[in-house]
C-alpha cells in the first residue's frame, strides 16, 4: 500500500520550486491570519477566506529557483483579472475580475541558496493591498514588478505584521 507521507516526501519536498512555493506561501499567509482550518481549494476564485469573510489572493515570487541560475530572478507577480470559478457555487464568472478583497504579495527574499529555507517565515517579506488599489493603479495590467508596487507606496512587511496589514487593507 502506498504511504501518504512517503508520497508527500517524494513529490512535494522541493519548496524552492515555483508551484510548491506558491502553495507554501498560501499556507504561511493562512497561518498568519488564522484560517488554516479550511482546507485549500485548488482553482477557487481566491486562495483564503478570513474568519470575517474577507477573500485573500496570495501571490508568490523569489530571487532563487530550484534550478541552476546565472543570476537572481526578477520579482514579478501575476495580477491579471480572471474569469474565476467559485468552488462554493460551482460557477464561473462571466467577466474577468479580481475576485479577492485583498492581495498579499509574498517575496521569498533569500539570495543565498546555501542558507535559503522557504519554511523559515523570517526569510519572507510581504506587501499587501486591496483589489480596489490594484484596479485603480494597474487597471488591466497582467503582471507587476516589486519596484512598481513600491513606487505606488506599498512597503515590505514581516510575517508578524501580516494579519494587521490585511485588516487595514480590507477597508
Amino acid at each position: 500500500m502506498i504511504k501518504a507521507q512517503e508520497f508527500w516526501k517524494w513529490a512535494f519536498s522541493d519548496f524552492m520550486s515555483n508551484a510548491l512555493r506558491g502553495v507554501l506561501a498560501e499556507y504561511i499567509v493562512a497561518c498568519a491570519i488564522g484560517c488554516t482550518e479550511r482546507r485549500r481549494v485548488e482553482w477557487d476564485a481566491y486562495d483564503l477566506v478570513t474568519l470575517d469573510g474577507t477573500k485573500v489572493e496570495v501571490k508568490s515570487s523569489a530571487y532563487l529557483q530550484s534550478w541552476q541560475q546565472d543570476k537572481h530572478s526578477a520579482i514579478r507577480f501575476d495580477i491579471s483579472q480572471k474569469k474565476s470559478w467559485d468552488a462554493e457555487s460551482n460557477k464561473s464568472l462571466k467577466d474577468a475580475t479580481r475576485s479577492a478583497d485583498v492581495y498579499v504579495f509574498c517575496l521569498f527574499a533569500a539570495t543565498d541558496k546555501t542558507t535559503a529555507n522557504p519554511l523559515d517565515e523570517s526569510q519572507w517579506s510581504f506587501l499587501v493591498c486591496s483589489s480596489y488599489f490594484l484596479n485603480q493603479e494597474f487597471g488591466q495590467q497582467k503582471t507587476v514588478g516589486l519596484a512598481s508596487l513600491e513606487e505606488k507606496g506599498l512597503r515590505e512587511i514581516s510575517f508578524d505584521r501580516l494579519n494587521d496589514e490585511i485588516e487595514r487593507c480590507k477597508n
